[in-house]
This record gives structure tokens, sequence and C-alpha cells, in this order.
């Protein structure tokens, strides 16, 4: 017999009931806090886009993730800002690279902290695609190349003592030239979290200020997803599943809810979502205007991706969601 409505209601007159009854839970263990790693010392430079963010140096960076870790949030993903380019972004995948480095700092600082490292060249390269690209006016990417790239990328990341590695370029087979490169180096049980449903999505403006990373001409459109498109999400996914991911990724998220339910009832492995630059920007935007409470905002977002099936969510709201959880 179904379960009368007003009872229910009645059931929410206290706030001890309506925890009970409440289908969906946030809890800080769930969250991946995204960083901006940058060269240097002594650096804390905020991001105009997205208040409240950052890019760190290595030691403010420590400091930063520490904070994170007291409040509950045990993981964190890490992009580069490095202090030079080229067409083949060599810093991204150079040992001595800023990521590699901060890996190994962190992992010094904090070792039961959990890091993630996004695997891509589009910070490093000076065209800000995600590979190598043809010389030609095209200027398409060219996914071989790219490919054997992203995998000396992993390793770099491997050898420093990254946890996870997470490939974001969206080329074609990237997750099995990287689990074949792991494996070969002896590192078989590093995980790969895949960006496996990546959108070319509009969300993506304030990262792009963060990281440096807007391409210099043409877009990204070639290689990340149809916004219009949801079976090929699934295609997407299905194919990374096949080539080893441990974890599949949805990216955005809140305008992609739909993709994340179909997805997470289908995938035998976690499934994260990222609420992206945008998303967050957004509500931090609304929020300073006065139009909008934008914790309670922020709160309500992330119970919609954690709803829609998400086991991991990657948000720039990570610490202030955990404060909040504390406090309620």
């Amino acid at each position: 017999m179904p379960f009368p409505l007003h009872r229910m209601r009645r059931l929410r007159n206290s706030s001890w009931a309506r925890e009970m009854v409440r289908e969906t839970s946030l809890e800080p263990s769930l969250f991946v806090e995204p960083f901006f790693v940058r060269e240097g010392k002594g650096k804390r430079d905020p991001v105009g886009a997205m208040p409240g963010v950052f890019q760190l140096t290595t030691d403010a960076l420590i400091k930063e993730c520490a904070k994170s870790q007291e409040v509950g949030i045990g993981a964190v993903i890490l992009f580069g800002i490095p202090s030079k380019k080229d067409a083949v972004g060599s810093e991204g995948y150079s040992e001595t690279g800023i990521v590699p480095r901060a890996i190994r700092e962190l992992k010094k600082a904090l070792p039961d902290l959990y890091v993630v490292a996004d695997v891509c060249l589009c910070e490093y390269t000076d065209h800000g695609h995600c590979g190598v690209v043809s010389q030609d006016s095209n200027g398409l990417l060219l996914n071989d190349p790219t490919l054997e790239l992203l995998a000396k990328e992993s390793v770099a990341y491997a050898d420093a003592g990254v946890d996870m590695v997470a490939p974001s370029a969206m080329a074609d087979g990237q997750v099995k030239a990287i689990r074949e490169a792991l494996d070969d180096r002896g590192f078989e049980n590093l995980p790969i979290m895949s960006y496996a449903a990546k959108y070319a999505s509009g969300f993506y403006g304030p990262f792009r200020e963060a990281a440096g990373s807007a391409p210099q001409f043409g877009d990204r459109r070639a290689y990340q997803m149809d916004p219009a498109n949801a079976r090929e999400a699934l295609r997407e996914v299905e194919l990374d599943l096949e080539e080893g991911a441990d974890v599949v990724m949805v990216k955005p998220a809140l305008s992609y809810l739909d993709i994340l339910r179909r997805v997470a009832e289908r995938s035998p492995v976690p499934v994260a979502a990222y609420n992206v630059s945008g998303e967050y920007s957004m509500v931090k935007a609304a929020a300073e205007r006065g139009w909008i409470d934008g914790e309670r905002v922020a709160m309500e977002i992330l119970t919609s991706i954690r709803r829609a099936g998400a086991d991991i969510i990657i948000t720039y709201h990570a610490r202030e969601a955990a404060r909040a959880l504390a406090a309620h």
C-alpha cells in the first residue's frame, strides 16, 4: 500500500524527521575539490570569473588542501599552469613539470589526501587544444600522436605518486593507451577516471580563464560531444569501460542530469559528475547580487547531482558545502 503523502508532510514538521525520510543525502566524502597549481612560491592569485577560486603555488596549495581535509574532503584533482607552453604541451608530461612536483609535495605533506591528476594537454599547448593538432588551416586534433603524449603524461604523474589519473582530452582510445602505458611501467593498480561523456559546453568559460586554456583558433566540437546527443554518451561510456576505465564521468553535470541518470543506471563502475566552472560561477554571481541564497542553491544543485546517480561529485563548492553539512 502506498505511503500516504499527508503522513510524509507530517513527518517533515521536525528536522530529525526530515532527515529520517530524506531519500538522498550528501557527505563531504563524496566531493573532489579542483585546484589550479602554478609556478612560483607564496602566490594565491584569484580567478576573476570564479570567486573563491585561486591559482596556487605548491606551498599555498598544501595549505588549502589541509583546510579541505579538516572539513572532511578526502580527494582533490589538480590542473597545472605551466611557466611556458609549446605546440605539443611538453610541460604536461615533463617529469619536472608543475603537476608532478605538486603531487610529490602534496603526498609528502598530506599522505592521506587522495590526489587525482587531470590528464590533458590544453593547459600546456600554445594553441589551447587538448593534444597535437595538424599544421594546416583545419587545425584538426591528431588522435594517435595525442594518445602517445597523454600516456606519457599519465606515467609522469604515476611516477610522482598520484593516486588516480583522469584523462579528459576525449581522444579516441585514450583509456586503452593510458592503461597499457601504466601497466608497462608497473602501475597496474593505478585507477583511471575517464571523462567518458564530456560535452562541448559553454559552461567551461571560467575554467579556461583559470587554467589559461582557451583555444587560440577553432573550437573543441570535433572531439567533444554535441550537447544534443544522449545515445552517443552511452556509447562513449561503453567504449571507455571496455578499455579499462575504473570510474566514468559525465561533464558538465547540471544540464546533463538526464545523461548522468542513464549512465548511472548502466555503469558497473562508480560514476563521477563534474559540477563545472560555469555552473559554479552562475551561482556565485547571482548570490553576490542578492538574487539567490547562494549556499542553499549550491546545496540544491549538489543534491540533484547526487540524486541523479553520481557516486563522486567534482565541485568548486566542495569546501563550503562540507561546512554547510557540518553546520546542519
